[in-house]
């Protein structure tokens, strides 16, 4: 009997204690429950505003991508160029578009702002390096009254190392040329023959003008 009594007293306060439990558990969600909803919100808002951005960007391109073809369709230089200017692009496309409208305008003719536009690209800081860098090249292969400047320009891209450094001794190559100074053409041109990095395309190119000039060519089993 008095082992039931125990029994029933047990049970009692395990029941009172599993009440008194689920009151705190309620009274904690009542108390911290918005938190929880507060994240739960976050996550849901987060995923459909990276979701909404990413529709944004997407269709961004996709209008800057028709825009760059429509404009490209036109057979006129000067109204091709006009419509690439009113192309609006981000990043690399952007680059591309304004690489595209500097030799369009070039085409029509207008080498000035061909220049101003390459330059322009040369030295944005959102521009990736390999563009501006070949906007920089590009500006320089522009025809130019100033001799002297464009010639400096390519000086500063054929340092070693740059990306368009061997292309850049080859336009210096064709301008001493232009100016009589056949033995420092031939000194331009060997060295890029000579260069380790000169593509198979450049090192004929160069090797055949080298040949026309009379110039001495080395023999094929000491390269």
């Amino acid at each position: 009997m008095m082992g039931a009594k125990v029994s029933n007293t047990d049970s009692f306060i395990d029941e009172v204690t599993e009440e008194v439990r689920r009151e705190k558990l309620f009274g904690y969600l009542r108390r911290y429950g918005w938190i929880g909803i507060a994240c739960v919100l976050l996550l849901v808002g987060g995923a459909a505003f990276n979701e909404f951005r990413t529709a944004q960007a997407r269709d961004a391109a996709q209008a800057a991508g028709d825009a760059l073809l429509a404009a490209l369709e036109e057979n006129d230089a000067s109204q091709r160029a006009a419509a690439l200017e009113a192309v609006t692009a981000q990043g690399s496309s952007a680059a591309v578009t304004l690489l595209l409208r500097a030799a369009t305008q070039q085409e029509a003719g207008a080498v000035a702002d061909a220049a101003q536009t390459l330059n322009a690209l040369a030295v944005d800081p959102d521009v990736p390096q390999m563009y501006r860098d070949l906007a920089a090249f590009k500006a320089a292969m522009l025809p130019s009254e100033d001799a002297a400047a464009r010639k400096a320009a390519l000086e500063a891209l054929s340092a070693p190392g740059l990306p368009f450094s061997l292309l850049a001794v080859e336009q210096l190559a064709y301008m001493a040329l232009a100016e009589g100074d056949t033995d420092g053409a031939v000194t331009l041109l060997r060295r890029i023959d000579e260069d380790a990095n000169t593509t198979r395309g450049l090192r004929e190119r160069v090797q055949t003008l080298m040949v026309a000039l009379g110039a001495e060519m080395p023999d094929a089993a000491t390269q």
